[in-house]
Parts: structure tokens; sequence; C-alpha cells
């Protein structure tokens, strides 16, 4: 995985390099040169590491396995079409959906939860068109479609950080409360209360250091209520900044020229898709299924590689390792979920896997835990903070790797299971 988690993946047969001033092409520190980004949905999406595809035959060749549930009943819908109209049908709708969005946007004014939705809806667009750019690259014009799909890469990726940001103070924040107990704790009694409490009977010297530790007990509630109170000023401090920046750059960036011509390259593809000649000569489902299957096999494949056995028992302790580049198997296998999901949308819009969609939840959740246990861990390092404070950020990143494994036991479940309609290749 390259440096930065930047959305990228480089096909086996490209040369590399491309031209300079393109997020994910040419060469760039962090990445290997002529990478493209695909994607991006925040500035740390994995990428896909492996060759841009499989053994591939050209349009038309049949699939390694089974296509999975949804592809099937594709067949009927796109008898009659050619991979021209149903690729040009799904990137018009994705791109009005682009420049409606945009529009709100610009409309928005000071209306800021009005500007952060038409934000989102922007991004969903930009992550269903670099994704059919992607899976979908062998019947496109490829040049202009890498260069299209690099730049809605840093587009969504610039616009995700505020909301990223906002999203990781508010669990940081949910979670101190809930470990400190203060949402649930009753109110304290009054005086006269407290004074008709029975007397407490005299210790026995045997239960000396029990008395002890019990009576050490309120103590350090305190203690640990008192860092926890700093832990969520610092980081509360931290992640206001952060935000604060990305909604800067995020401004700076919708007013800039290189966003003009995203726009721009947008709006043809809203009335005319760069598509390759072959793709209006070939039979929709002859060329489309094979490039959606394989984003399928090769999420299968990478599934393969996960410790699922291990995320499938409770309480393992594997997500609590020092080392977090474990993590980043699973940051690919998001990335891929997706691609998949997005194949099938374009495949068989009104036959959707519930399982990918529940995955993708799962991996949604592992990604934000994640990330959240490094804030946790980056303020725990902050100079001269005093130890209370970084005993409150260490029980929370704690409870944030828990909370990681936690969502890999869900994905484990939700991957593994089976229904009748569900086909039970391409699984392990």
């Amino acid at each position: 995985m390259t440096p930065g988690g930047a959305g990228v993946a480089q096909r086996h047969d490209q040369p590399t390099g491309g031209p300079a001033g393109l997020i994910g092409s040419g060469y760039e520190p962090g990445g290997a040169p002529g990478a493209r980004a695909a994607v991006v949905d925040g500035p740390h999406d994995g990428p896909y590491d492996g060759p841009y595809d499989g053994p591939y035959d050209g349009p038309g060749a049949a699939p390694a396995h089974a296509p999975p549930h949804g592809l099937h009943a594709a067949h009927p819908a796109l008898a009659a079409r050619t991979a021209e109209a149903v690729l040009a049908d799904y990137l018009h709708r994705q791109s009005s959906d682009f420049l409606r969005s945009l529009r709100l946007h610009r409309e928005s004014g000071s209306d800021a939860e009005g500007a952060g939705e038409a934000a989102r809806q922007l991004r969903r667009a930009a992550r269903r068109i670099s994704a059919t750019l992607h899976t979908f690259r062998p019947l496109t014009e490829e040049t202009w479609a890498d260069q299209l799909l690099a730049e809605l890469g840093w587009l969504s990726g610039t616009l995700a950080r505020e909301q990223t940001c906002a999203a990781r103070r508010e669990r940081l924040m949910a979670a101190l409360t809930r470990l400190t107990g203060r949402g649930d704790r009753p109110d304290r009694p009054e005086r006269g209360a407290r004074d008709a409490r029975p007397t407490r009977p005299a210790p026995d010297p045997a239960d000396r250091g029990s008395t002890a530790t019990a009576a050490g007990d309120p103590d350090a509630d305190a203690a640990l209520a008192a860092g926890a109170a700093r832990a969520g000023a610092l980081l509360d401090r931290q992640l206001t900044l952060a935000r604060t920046r990305a909604h800067s750059a995020a401004l700076q960036a919708l007013g800039s020229s290189r966003f003009h011509a995203v726009a721009d390259s947008v709006a043809v593809l809203a009335s005319e898709a760069p598509l390759a000649h072959s793709a209006s000569e070939l039979p929709a489902a002859d060329a489309l299924i094979p490039l959606a299957d394989q984003a399928h096999r090769r999420l299968a494949e990478a599934v393969a590689a996960l410790p699922l056995a291990r995320a499938g028992h409770p309480y393992n302790a594997e997500a609590l390792a020092v080392d977090h580049r474990q993590d980043a198997p699973w940051h690919q296998v998001r990335f891929l979920v997706r691609l998949a999901r997005y194949a099938q949308e374009v495949i068989a819009p009104e036959s959707a896997d519930l399982r990918l969609a529940d995955a993708a939840r799962a991996l949604d959740s592992h990604r934000a835990a994640a990330e959240a246990a490094a804030a946790a861990a980056a303020a725990a390092r902050t100079p001269r903070i005093a130890p209370a404070t970084a005993y409150a950020l260490g029980v929370l990143h704690a409870d944030q790797r828990h909370q990681v494994e936690a969502a890999r036991f869900a994905f484990g479940r939700v991957w593994l299971s089976r229904s009748p309609e569900r086909p039970a290749r391409g699984d392990t």
C-alpha cells in the first residue's frame, strides 16, 4: 500500500508516467509513477494494490466463475442494449447528479447543513463516476478517463476532510462520555440523604487491604473523570483546528481553476460519454458482465487473505496489536467492496446484493474506528500533558481499537453468511 493512502491502482500493461499536475498520475511522493486515483472518499481511503485487473481476454470473454448475485438477473435487461448505451446512460445520470449537487452547494450560501448535504451528494456522484471509469476502463477513452478519474479523486478527498473531522470529533466525544459514565450516572443525593445513610460497620483488621482499595476507588474515578475532561478539551481543539483548515481548503478548491476544469469535464460527460468505439459494437451482456465479474473476483481474493477465522472469535484482541498496518488489508477490501457495488449498479441497478451493502457499512465503521484510535494516539503524544490526560487518551485509544475488532467480527458474519439465492463461490 502506498504511503498516504491515496486510492490508486496501476494496470499491468500500462506504461508508467503521466501528465504532471494530476493527483494519482505523473511522479509524486508516496505514489508509484503513473498510478491513478479511484473512488477516493477521504484522505485515508486505501487503494487496490494489485494489478489493475486479472487475466482479461477482451470484451465478451466468459467469466472464470459464476457471476455474483444480481449479475444473473442483468441478462434480460441487457440483452437488447449495447455496452455504450448502458455505460453512457449510467454516466449521464451520475454526472447530472454531480452538477445538481454542485448547484445546490453554491445556492446554500450560509446554510452549513445544506452545504454539507450538497457536498455529500457531490462526493456520492463523484465516487460512482470514478468507480465506473475504473472498472470499465477498457471500454472508455483511457487517457481522458484516467485524467478525470484522478481529478475526481482529488476533489472528493478534499471535500471529505471537513466532514471526516467533524464525524471523528463527535465519535470521540461520545466515547469519552460513555467511558467515564457521565451520561449514565445518577444524580448525587442531597446532603440530608447522605447523612441518613446507615453507618458502615467497623472494618475487620483482616480485610484492611481490601478496604483501602475500596476507599481509593472514588479517587480513581475522579482522576479518570478529570483526565477525560482534559482529553476531551485537547481533542476538541485539535479536531476543530483540523476541521477549520479542511473547510478553508475545500473553499479554496471549489474556487480554483482546477475545480472548474473538473466541473467542465463532468458537464461534457453529462451530454456525451467518451467511450471506446468497440463499446458501440458489443452487446452489453458480453462486454460489461466479465468486467464487473472481475471486480467481484478481486474482492473475493482480497477477502480470502483476511484473517476472518480469527476475527470471527469475539474478544480475540487481534485489533489491539501495536502495529496498525494490519488495518491496511481491511481498508483495501472496503475499497474493493465499493468497486463491486458500483459495478453491480451499472449492470443490475434493481438487483442489489444486500450482503455487499452490509459489508460496506461494517467496513465504514472499521475505518472510522481505526482513524479515531489514531487520533487519540496522536493526541496522547502531545508534549507536556498531564498523566491523567494521557491515561484517559490511552483508555480511549483501546476502546476504539475494540470497536475495530467489533467491526471485523461484524464483517466476517456478513461475508460468510449464505442465502438460497446467493452463490457460494467466490467468498473464500
